[in-house]
């Protein structure tokens, strides 16, 4: 079922508490429907010629359907790790295999109801690749400068995944991507 929407609403992901404990699990749908705390990966991947990969969500998606978001976004499943998340991720959707020592964690941000009520960890990516995107979760890919991604957000947000644009805030990620 994943293969023809992008997501399972069958899906199990764990619950956590205000500190990032696991209390328990339940269904994808279930978690977002009770608005219960869990977990999920960004990841920004910058190409070697300064251009930062943006994706745009398929339709077919649950949140966000047709905005655009950062490089590669998902849930953690039941028991995996952050970092295992990403790469999974990354390879899921963009169709390319990275090791775990070629992210870079720049933040690790709390539970908040801009980012449905998940805790985050995000990543940089940086390197050149070819990718082969999973249609069901992926539409397209866009390449913009940081600066060029911050001017368009601000100028347009409502065509942005309000995750990316509360990602944009933070200290860290701006440092990272170089907006100071």
């Amino acid at each position: 079922m994943r293969d023809e929407i992008g997501q399972s609403p069958e899906e199990i992901f764990d619950i956590v508490d205000d500190h990032d404990r696991v209390v328990g699990s339940l269904s994808r749908d279930a978690i977002h429907q009770q608005g219960l705390k869990h977990r999920a990966v960004h990841i920004f991947w910058l190409r070697s010629d300064g251009l930062l990969c943006l994706q745009k969500r398929s339709y077919a998606k649950d949140k966000s359907p047709g905005l655009i978001s950062t490089s590669c976004a998902g849930h953690l499943d039941s028991g995996e790790t952050y970092l295992k998340a990403a790469v999974r991720e990354f390879r899921e959707e963009m169709g390319i295999t990275i090791m775990n020592e070629q992210l870079l964690e720049i933040d690790y941000v709390p539970a908040h109801r801009r980012l449905g009520n998940e805790f985050v960890r995000v990543y940089l990516l940086r390197g050149d690749f070819t990718c082969r995107l999973h249609k069901p979760e992926v539409d397209s890919v866009l390449w913009r400068t940081p600066r060029e991604l911050e001017v368009w957000s601000s100028a347009q947000p409502e065509i942005f995944a309000t995750p990316l644009l509360f990602l944009l805030e933070r200290p860290a990620i701006r440092r990272a991507l170089g907006l100071g």
